[in-house]
């Protein structure tokens, strides 16, 4: 939002980011049907409809929308099998999930008039914790108390391993933090730059230059969705390997 007050240019490139009630006006709850919600429930319906309605044909020579759907799920696939190896695979399922509900949520997010919810360290956070508990309860239901020889580097000095596992065991538990942070921090920063540009082209002796910047950064934010939905994921399927074959 851009207005002439006390004779000079205000905006307010985050008022983009406020969690708002969508019926009504109030505090908001845990249980309040917000713009947030709104646009996850969205992004979940847009994943059905390309995942389930768009394949159901199943079609020996598949069209655009079962193209789309094939490409996604094998590139996910592979992406699991290479990092993991095949003990693997039978996480797949929730891995794609997480990928697919990112990536839908990114790109919705670039929609006129839209919200995203993975701009919120609320919902990254939700997701990176629920990765993180996932594959330490995996670790210790798979390997026992060998799980813990994560943190120990055997290939290290004796008089060094001590030192090593509590560095190992701090970023381990960072591990939810940069994961949420990383995802959160991208999104939200693309979208207040792209505000910003936009707050100035109503200036019309830079409005030439500003909707050129609005576009390069429009563009550079489609490939930031998609980089950022796979990045979460190469770290899900990096972590899911910790639990599967935890020796250093």
């Amino acid at each position: 939002m851009a207005e002439e007050e006390a004779g000079g240019l205000v905006f307010h490139p985050m008022d983009q980011f406020v969690i708002k009630p969508l019926f009504g006006e109030g505090p908001v709850n845990w249980y309040t049907p917000t713009n947030a919600t709104l646009w996850m429930a969205l992004a979940a319906l847009a994943i059905t409809a390309l995942l389930v309605f768009g394949t159901r044909g199943r079609a020996i020579v598949p069209n655009r929308v079962q193209s789309i759907a094939e490409l996604l799920y094998g590139m996910v696939r592979k992406m699991v099998e290479d990092v993991t190896g095949k003990d693997g695979l039978k996480y797949f399922p929730y891995v794609m999930t997480l990928f697919c509900f990112i990536l839908f949520a990114n790109f919705l997010g670039l929609l006129p008039k839209s919200f995203s919810p993975t701009s919120h360290i609320a919902v990254t956070a939700v997701l990176a914790v629920l990765v993180f508990v996932g594959v330490t309860v995996l670790g210790f239901v798979k390997n026992g108390a060998h799980f813990l020889g994560l943190f120990w580097v055997s290939s290290a000095p004796l008089a060094l391993r001590p030192v090593l596992a509590v560095i190992e065991l701090i970023s381990y538990f960072v591990r939810p933090v940069s994961h949420s942070i990383r995802l959160a921090g991208n999104i939200m920063a693309g979208h207040a730059v792209i505000k910003v540009f936009a707050a100035f082209a109503a200036v019309a002796a830079i409005a030439p230059v500003s909707i050129v910047a609005i576009t390069a950064m429009y563009g550079l934010e489609v490939l930031v969705c998609l980089i950022q939905a796979y990045v979460f994921t190469i770290l899900t399927c990096v972590y899911l390997k910790d639990a599967l074959h935890p020796a250093h």
